[in-house]
């Protein structure tokens, strides 16, 4: 269907108000001979004279006079749909979020998340999803941000980096003895002693492998486990070594009989980048989602440097 030009709404619209092609012409800021042409263009649209002479004036036909709310209410609509949107208050916002991670993140963010989120916006839920295949098209509609992307995006899908973390061993408090009290084993120490590593696809070889290839050296890799907390009770429960990220390590410890101990390696930090879809990218609501991360990383870094 050949939809009309409808630009001629908001002339009808003042035709209409007015009840006069002047009125309407200094309205819309046009002349008048302009403003007539536009009254014969709406009259072969609508199929009605809409205003017709009434002695010194006009007058409108019981057509027009039934069009007039109807044009008010469609130009009503139509400027408030090509409005920006009103500032979301957040107060009262109801809203259900998807984020997905791995268990180590959400053990170090979730707590702090869920308590600003819990204390700013009382009508948010968080969905929180594990870890998976991380396929950026589920951000195009069934997840609102991955705390666990791939370093490759498509063009369609936004990112930042988060924070930075690095890897430690942890063991059951007690099971080792560090070679000084920085907490630093020893090469030796760390080849020696048996280790569980962290990998959903049960992939014993990683970095670490490749540095100590370079050196002439290799580790015991007795057994992977799908989760950091899996690790954890692991090395709780045995003679293990568990690699971990130094953020959950730490969190573990303060709350488990674990020790953390760094690993004599020059290993690369490992990057937290959230990853969300362009669809979100302005969305008032998401924006306060990311800030949220964002400041309570923010603060937790600063309370460690401090």
């Amino acid at each position: 269907m050949q939809l009309p030009d409808l630009n001629l709404l908001p002339a009808l619209d003042a035709l209409l108000r007015e009840g006069s092609v002047t009125g309407a012409a200094e309205e819309m800021r046009v002349s008048a001979s302009a403003m007539s042409r536009t009254l014969g263009r709406l009259r072969r649209v609508v199929g009605d004279p809409l205003l017709v002479p009434a002695g010194r004036g006009l007058a409108l036909t019981p057509r027009a006079r039934e069009l007039q709310p109807q044009v008010e209410a469609a130009l009503a609509e139509a400027l408030a749909a090509l409005r920006p949107p009103p500032p979301v208050d957040i107060g009262s916002l109801q809203r259900e979020f998807t984020i997905r991670t791995n268990d180590a993140v959400a053990v170090v963010l979730g707590a702090a998340v869920t308590a600003r989120v819990a204390r700013e916006a009382p009508g948010v839920r968080l969905r929180i999803l594990p870890e998976g295949d991380e396929d950026p098209a589920d951000l195009r509609d069934r997840v609102d941000l991955d705390l666990s992307a791939p370093a490759e995006l498509p063009a369609d899908i936004r990112s930042t980096s988060l924070f930075e973390d690095r890897q430690v061993a942890v063991a059951r408090t007690g099971a080792v003895r560090p070679a000084d009290r920085s907490g630093m084993l020893t090469l030796a120490q760390f080849t020696s002693l048996p280790q569980v590593v962290v990998s959903r696809r049960g992939r014993f070889r990683g970095v670490v492998d490749e540095l100590l290839d370079q050196l002439g050296l290799s580790r015991q890799v007795l057994a992977t486990a799908p989760t950091h907390g899996a690790a954890c009770f692991m090395a709780l429960e045995s003679e293990l070594l568990a690699l971990l990220p130094v953020h959950f390590a730490t969190r573990m410890a303060e709350v488990l009989p674990l020790e953390v101990l760094e690993i004599p390696l020059d290993l690369p930090p490992t990057r937290l980048d959230m990853a969300w879809h362009l669809r979100l990218d302005t969305d008032p609501a998401h924006l306060w989602l990311r800030g949220v991360l964002t400041s309570i990383i923010r603060e937790g870094l600063a309370a460690e440097a401090g």
